[in-house]
């Protein structure tokens, strides 16, 4: 190995300073099963092709990350399961290296979204999140990671469904109570200048 120039060693190894360990085709190209350890401290151990990762395989990332998974051509893809320093944890769909089609999220403090994603790194399509501390569940549309269009607040003893622009009520709406009696009505998006600031505040009118 010591005798090999360096432009042989890296078409070998791949790249410089990262340790293979696996099969090969006849070109030399990682190809089939192998383990790679790269110079940073992660570490890859699954399917290769043509010098790519693949097709199954996990990622162990230097700082405590891990991706188990498919992979298509070095991009995570199709099904897989990421989990993150912080301790949050995806499951679903891969497109790209990024998140697309239908997942589980479950956030550091125990908050989950099961839902769409699209190419994004946010929720986006329909999706359920749950609130693990309040309980309180929503279950609607999302665009770039904000509730918007028709969606549904599900409390403990009722639940909201209506119109959503940014993550807030806003238009037609109405509660339903455990005990059957509802309300209709429109939350209307009000505006107050003082000094310079401008507040926002939240009115339910309601029609009874």
């Amino acid at each position: 190995k010591a005798a090999l120039l360096p432009s042989v060693w890296e078409k070998v190894q791949g790249s410089v300073g990262t340790k293979y360990e696996g099969d090969r085709n006849e070109e030399g190209e990682r190809h089939g099963f192998g383990k790679a350890f790269f110079p940073n401290g992660d570490m890859y151990e699954g399917d290769y092709k043509n010098g790519m990762r693949h097709g199954q395989g996990t990622y162990r990332f230097c700082n405590g990350a891990r991706y188990i998974g498919g992979y298509y051509q070095n991009r995570k893809h199709e099904q897989g399961v990421f989990y993150y320093p912080d301790g949050s944890k995806y499951e679903g769909s891969w497109l790209e290296d990024l998140r697309h089609g239908h997942g589980i999220y479950t956030y550091p403090n125990g908050d989950t979204y099961v839902g769409e994603w699209f190419c994004v790194i946010s929720r986006h399509g329909q999706g359920l999140y749950h609130y693990k501390d309040t309980g309180v569940k929503y279950t609607g549309t999302w665009v770039n990671g904000s509730m918007e269009l028709i969606g549904e607040y599900v409390f403990p003893n009722c639940r909201y469904k209506g119109n959503f622009v940014n993550n807030q009520p806003q238009g037609a709406g109405s509660y339903v109570f455990d005990h059957g009696y509802e309300q209709h009505g429109e939350y209307q998006l009000t505006e107050q200048v003082i000094q310079r600031n401008t507040i926002y505040s939240l009115q339910l009118n309601i029609f009874m």
